[in-house]
Parts: structure tokens; C-alpha cells; sequence
């Protein structure tokens, strides 16, 4: 019952009543990936999505499965024997508007101070 009211009224937790009707009529399961977000396709292939494993967000799409959600390659991960490079960094959330977010020196949030101004600029300020 209470993923039933989940799916009803929220769109950021995994799928809405919408998108499980959708897919249940017209969804070709492709395949899931190693965070259990499970990818479809519509007989076509022309419309691809995602279905997340908790809360929807974009960035939790590894690099093998971006490519074809945006239609970049025709074959899937695993059909492709798709093996992440070296280089490629594992997943990290996105941290906007939490405490743990970046904030570069001097920003309100960082605790430090500006910099001092230098150099050819003057900070502005009332009554100059």
C-alpha cells in the first residue's frame, strides 16, 4: 500500500503509476545496471527510460548506459561487452544543498573569508 501512494503522489522515488502503466504496456526491458536502475525501450526503439532504484536522479547513470539512453550507440552495455576505462570514476551523489556540498573560499557557506581584493579591481560599497 505504501509504495501504491509512493508511485501516486511522488515522482522523484523510483517510478510513478504513470510510467509503470507505460511500461507495462509498451516496455522492452534491456537491461539493469550495477545500482539496479533497470533500462527499457518501446518496440520502436525510438523512446528509451530509465526506471531508477530509489530516488530519481541523473547523475546515478553509469557511462556505458548513457550512451544509449541518448541514443549516442544502438547497443546496450551488455550486449556490447561494454568494460568501464581505467580512468572513469565510480559514482558519487550529488551533494547540492547539503552540508557536504562543494563551496569554493570565500562563499557564505565555506566559513573563510574572501580573499583580498587585488589588482586593478575596488570592491564596491555604499558612499563611494
Amino acid at each position: 500500500m505504501k509504495k501504491l501512494l509512493i508511485e501516486l503522489f511522488t515522482w522523484w522515488n523510483g517510478q510513478t503509476i504513470g510510467t509503470r502503466f507505460f511500461t507495462w504496456r509498451k516496455g522492452i526491458r534491456v537491461g539493469e545496471d550495477a545500482f539496479g536502475n533497470v533500462y527499457y525501450k518501446d518496440r520502436t526503439g525510438a523512446r528509451r527510460w530509465v526506471i531508477y532504484n530509489g530516488l530519481a536522479e541523473a547523475s546515478k547513470i553509469p557511462a556505458g548506459w548513457h550512451g544509449w539512453m541518448h541514443h549516442r550507440v544502438d547497443t546496450t552495455p551488455v550486449d556490447d561487452g561494454y568494460e568501464p576505462r581505467a580512468w572513469e570514476q565510480a559514482h558519487r551523489p550529488n551533494y547540492t544543498g547539503s552540508a557536504v556540498a562543494y563551496r569554493p573560499k570565500g562563499a557564505i557557506g565555506s566559513g573563510e573569508s574572501r580573499p583580498a581584493v587585488t589588482g586593478d579591481y575596488d570592491a564596491w560599497s555604499p558612499g563611494n
